[in-house]
């Protein structure tokens, strides 16, 4: 009787937290919209907002680059990018949360950024174990025990993965184009053709020419990809010179290969990660709330919410964004984003 008083008890505190965090995200939309931009976060809003200086952590393998805001009390969010991007995707979503009362942490993936790897003899690997065991090691280095996490392409990966096999880690998870992990085993199984035509780097990077290909056209290479997966978003110039500075990071290029090569099984992985690995081949189902996302104009491929709904087991919705939003939603439509993480919280 008493334990289940205090598991109420707590779950009314936590939603009560979150209806604050909702009140106060609200007055800032609000504020947003009465300034002329759009509380929606569509594709021709969202001015940046300087992410402010990075802290850095040795974690794991890594030295990990991170932007933090918001109160050193307040609750845990960790929000993780996705490729060819970087943190400044979460430029507009992160003071938003910090105003609504949250720690927002913001770190750049192996391969990014000024992360770098602690030794010059670890293999530059890009599997979803890897990624995801360095994010719990920059949660340990934190002494952070649970986060609410979320994250876009390689981000929502790595934060389904943790939410899977790691759910006491994670509070709750927001995930952009819902459940992405996946095997070599079913990556080896061949595609229609229209669907494998949207893979078409995946294929490049298997060749030592499209490796070579991608390290001397990065940035015509990642416009093209930004243009491909999100064809109404008017970002300019200066947005993704900001954003691709993360790409001249000295491993990003073997990072990269490594992770669409491993995929298809042309490349290996760590024996450090077989057992992550042999429990994601099955597909662990998601126990934690959440809530998943998906734009209604991205490029990127991407599954149908009807095909992962069954993978949520616990507290579960779905959003569509609409307004021309494609894969890098966090970046085209900001406050949809943050309500999402404050509205996780309450579930």
């Amino acid at each position: 009787m008493g334990e289940t008083i205090d598991v109420e008890r707590r779950r009314l505190v936590g939603a009560a937290a979150a209806a604050f965090a909702a009140t106060r995200l609200g007055l800032i939309e609000s504020a947003r919209a009465q300034s002329g931009q759009s509380p929606s976060g569509g594709p021709a809003d969202a001015p940046h907002t300087a992410l402010g200086a990075l802290k850095r952590i040795d974690a794991g393998d890594l030295s990990i680059a991170y932007a933090e805001v918001g109160p050193a009390s307040g609750a845990p969010v960790l929000l993780l990018h996705g490729w060819p991007y970087d943190i400044d995707s979460y430029a507009d979503v992160a003071p938003a949360l910090a105003e609504a009362g949250y720690r927002v942490l913001i770190p750049y993936l192996r391969g990014h950024g000024a992360t770098r790897f602690l030794s010059p003899a670890t293999p530059r690997n890009g599997q979803q174990a890897a990624i995801a065991v360095d994010t719990l090691d920059f949660m340990d280095a934190l002494k952070i025990e649970r986060a609410i996490i979320a994250g876009y392409d390689w981000g929502a990966r790595t934060a389904d993965i943790i939410a899977a096999l790691r759910p006491e880690r994670c509070r709750a998870l927001v995930s952009v184009s819902g459940y992405l992990i996946g095997s070599q085993e079913r990556n080896a199984k061949p595609l229609p053709p229209r669907a494998e035509l949207q893979w078409w780097y995946q294929f490049y990077f298997a060749t030592e020419r499209g490796r070579e290909g991608y390290a001397r056209h990065t940035r015509d290479f990642v416009r093209l990809i930004w243009e491909q997966a999100s064809p109404r978003w008017r970002f300019d110039d200066a947005t993704f010179a900001r954003s691709t500075r993360a790409l001249d990071n000295p491993d990003h290029v073997s990072v990269t290969i490594h992770n669409y090569r491993w995929r298809l099984g042309l490349a290996q992985g760590e024996t450090r990660y077989d057992e992550w690995e042999r429990k994601l081949a099955a597909l662990p189902v998601i126990p934690v709330p959440t809530i998943t996302l998906e734009g209604d104009a991205n490029g990127a491929p991407h599954p149908e919410p009807a095909d992962y709904a069954r993978m949520f087991t616990g507290r579960y919705e779905h959003r569509l964004i609409t307004g021309g939003i494609g894969h890098n939603l966090p970046q085209e439509a900001p406050q949809a984003f943050a309500k999402a993480v404050v509205d996780v919280d309450g579930f």
